[in-house]
């Protein structure tokens, strides 16, 4: 505006076109035209908007350079009608045309569209800035929540017991979890079943065991629990079993079936 007023006031004294003339008002009319210039440019603002999250198209090229041209197409025709409001000239087509709309079209056409394009991608850039730090965001949150749940089974299974230790006579048996084959519940009690000795006792339940041992020991039954590595394979026969690697069956109940055949999947 500055720019445009100071050049408007060079050719003015420059000509000697009119004396009384003051930069302020000058200045003044720039104003307003870059007010209408800002006020026809609303429909830009809105479309780039709305068609930001699309991939870039030729189509929508297309459509930007429409809205670009009939906003400048509305911007000449207001900044001419106040023009000649504002002068008081008797109103016709024709000196409306000619020496206004004209005038403005030479004048004001190109930097009004350089404009437009200016602030079409700049407006585009920013709202794909704008979409790209919110999916930033959320992979952000993301990586936090896998990290937070990574955190958590670390822990658990840092938790797991490595070793069962089982009192037998008067001394305490340390046996090794990857040594046992299965856990059977006897009253109070629980029968371990290891591959070097057929069995220890120990005083617990099988659902606080259940618990102390890793994920490749599950409940197949409500009286015992098998080490999975252990297991050859799934029998599903009228009483579904499992095969140990010792050859032993273990019955599987119904509603441990789908646990036992996930596990097997996911190995």
């Amino acid at each position: 505006m500055v720019f445009e007023t100071f050049q408007q006031l060079f050719y003015i004294k420059r000509f000697n076109l009119n004396d009384s003339v003051t930069f302020f008002e000058l200045f003044k009319n720039q104003f307003y035209r870059w007010i209408m210039w800002s006020f026809s440019g609303i429909p830009l603002l809105f479309f780039i908007y709305k068609d930001v999250h699309k991939e870039t198209e030729n189509t929508r090229i297309i459509k930007y350079c429409a809205i670009i041209f009939l906003s400048v197409f509305v911007n000449i025709l207001l900044i001419a009608s106040i023009s000649m409001l504002s002068n008081s000239d008797s109103f016709s087509f024709h000196k409306f045309y000619s020496e206004y709309f004209l005038f403005f079209t030479f004048q004001k056409v190109p930097i009004c569209t350089l404009g437009y394009i200016a602030v079409t991608i700049i407006l585009f850039l920013n709202f794909q800035k704008e979409l790209l730090e919110i999916e930033v965001q959320d992979l952000a949150d993301i990586k936090r929540i896998n990290q937070e749940l990574y955190n958590k089974l670390s822990l658990t299974n840092a938790n797991k017991a490595k070793v069962l230790s089982i009192k037998v006579g008067n001394k305490i048996k340390i046996i090794p979890v990857d040594t046992i084959i299965w856990i059977e519940a006897d009253d109070y009690c629980a029968n371990v079943h290891t591959k070097e000795n057929p069995s220890y006792s120990m005083r617990a339940s099988l659902k606080s065991l259940e618990l102390k041992l890793s994920d490749d020991f599950l409940r197949v039954h409500r009286k015992s629990i098998v080490n999975m590595k252990m297991a050859k394979e799934l029998k599903l026969v009228a009483k579904p079993y499992l095969l140990l690697s010792n050859n032993e069956e273990i019955l599987v109940s119904k509603s441990n079936i789908r646990v036992v055949k996930s596990y097997m999947d996911k190995q």
